[in-house]
């Protein structure tokens, strides 16, 4: 009988213990998730690696240039790490710093940067008629316009994953 209870002791034990591991920070992951501002609908979930990449495409409503902003993820946070105001001529974009590029978003022309390292946790992107922002992660490309419509918004968080959500 006292072995069956040991046995019992020893077992409920291992459970509350992977019960608590489970719910541990998981390390080298980024939960990415795509929802429809107002309703809370999810339009996309996904766990990415630390160091891949989800590139974000936009066309600049005041200077009619097409924009790539490139993201890595990296410990529960997406890290904008490039930025390209495309030439309209086909023509490779001037490199400007990190420094510069605050200013550029809004005084225009083409440009590209790296290595910006600006974190992002939380970003609300409102649909208009031009911008036509979609979002690249692997293989699935999500069209916002198509998923929420003209005016619409969609949040983009990343997050930290538990350590259960990293085992396949």
């Amino acid at each position: 009988m006292k072995a069956k209870t040991a046995l019992s002791g020893i077992i409920l034990l291992l459970l509350i213990g992977l019960g608590v591991l489970s719910q541990a920070p998981a390390t080298g992951h980024t939960r990415v998730e795509l929802t429809q501002a107002g309703t809370g609908k999810t339009i996309l979930s996904i766990v990415l690696r630390d160091g891949e990449q989800a590139e974000l495409t936009w066309r600049n409503s005041l200077f009619g240039l097409e924009v790539t902003e490139v993201f890595l993820a990296e410990a529960g946070m997406l890290i904008l790490d490039q930025v390209t105001f495309a030439d309209p001529r086909g023509l490779p974009p001037p490199t400007v710093s990190p420094a510069d590029v605050d200013d550029l978003y809004h005084t225009g022309g083409p440009f590209t940067a790296r290595g910006l390292g600006k974190p992002f946790r939380r970003v609300m992107h409102r649909v208009s008629e031009i911008g036509n922002p979609k979002l690249k992660i692997r293989d699935r490309v999500v069209a916002f316009k198509q998923e929420v419509g003209f005016g619409g918004a969609v949040i983009l968080t990343a997050s930290a994953i538990r350590l259960h959500e990293a085992i396949p």
